[in-house]
């Protein structure tokens, strides 16, 4: 063989192939990498100047003494209690509702359940400010239903413009969309696992408690998840129907900023609602991470 060949062969044999495993990695990669560009921008980068922002003390320095108002400030603590027990009643009651309309549905059949089927996802369809004003319309001191029960002479307790106005219209945006969630989920347990349980005498609470609840824990925790968040952060409602007085946290950035004009307390704000949903956040993580573990 001569020389050339030798050399020829050599740059043949050293030559590094890549394999599928690599390429199916980076194929996903740079499928994934448009996603993360976009959440970088829209999401993390504010997220960092916000931060850094609400640790700006108007002097030049940085502290934290934006965070310490929000704890040692009676009106701030009075908001932030406010917005967590809105929202924890909001998530249960949307649970609750949700995880009922989803198992009335999978486990029966007829023109009720037709019925809900048709319309549990109008409410998706129709614009947060003009589901707000219509509640206004409907639970106000002169709306249609206080004039309605006054005809008998009786009198529509204070509903809007409180805590539990915000917790009606939150129930409205949020339920529909579990429901949905939940409804999948169940409709994914296979009916033999159900009637063979049902065949050895399992009751109700039983089944629930050990087959169907399992069986969707994973979704439950995402719809948990989606209410959770949507509710902290939600502003139209709570602006157009709640109290002045205490605020939710996102109406009361709102007049920080706006107001007020100021934007480090803001910023810390909106840092720390970020914070209350990566806490949830986290725990969802953490959840499907040990459920992956468990397969393995």
């Amino acid at each position: 063989m001569s020389s050339k060949s030798l050399i020829d062969a050599g740059k043949v044999s050293g030559r590094k192939t890549i394999s599928p495993e690599t390429k199916q990695s980076l194929l996903g990669l740079a499928m994934v990498l448009p996603s993360f560009a976009i959440l970088l921008v829209v999401v993390i980068i504010p997220i960092i100047q916000s931060f850094f922002l609400s640790l700006s003390n108007g002097e030049g320095g940085y502290d934290l003494s934006r965070y310490t108002y929000l704890f040692t400030d009676k009106g701030m603590r009075s908001n932030i209690i406010f917005t967590l027990r809105v929202t924890v009643i909001t998530c249960v009651l949307v649970m609750l509702v949700s995880y009922s309309l989803a198992i009335y549905m999978r486990f029966n059949q007829g023109p009720i359940v037709n019925l809900i089927r048709k319309t549990y996802m109008i409410p998706l369809f129709i614009p947060g400010v003009i589901a707000t004003y219509g509640l206004i319309n409907l639970l106000g001191n002169h709306g249609w239903l206080a004039r309605l029960i006054g005809l008998v002479g009786l009198e529509l307790p204070r509903i809007i413009f409180d805590q539990k106005g915000i917790i009606i219209a939150n129930l409205w945006f949020n339920i529909p969309f579990t429901t949905m969630l939940l409804s999948s989920a169940l409709a994914g347990i296979p009916s033999s696992v159900i009637e063979s349980a049902k065949d050895v005498g399992v009751g109700r609470l039983t089944l629930f408690t050990k087959f169907i609840f399992p069986l969707s824990y994973k979704t439950f925790l995402v719809a948990i998840t989606f209410v959770f968040m949507g509710v902290i952060g939600s502003f139209t409602a709570p602006y157009l129907i709640g109290p002045n007085s205490p605020q939710m946290l996102g109406v009361s950035m709102q007049q920080v900023f706006s107001v007020f004009q100021e934007r480090e307390q803001a910023a810390a704000i909106a840092f720390f609602s970020f914070l209350l949903c990566s806490v949830l956040g986290a725990f969802y993580i953490r959840s499907m991470a040990e459920e992956e573990k468990a397969k393995m």
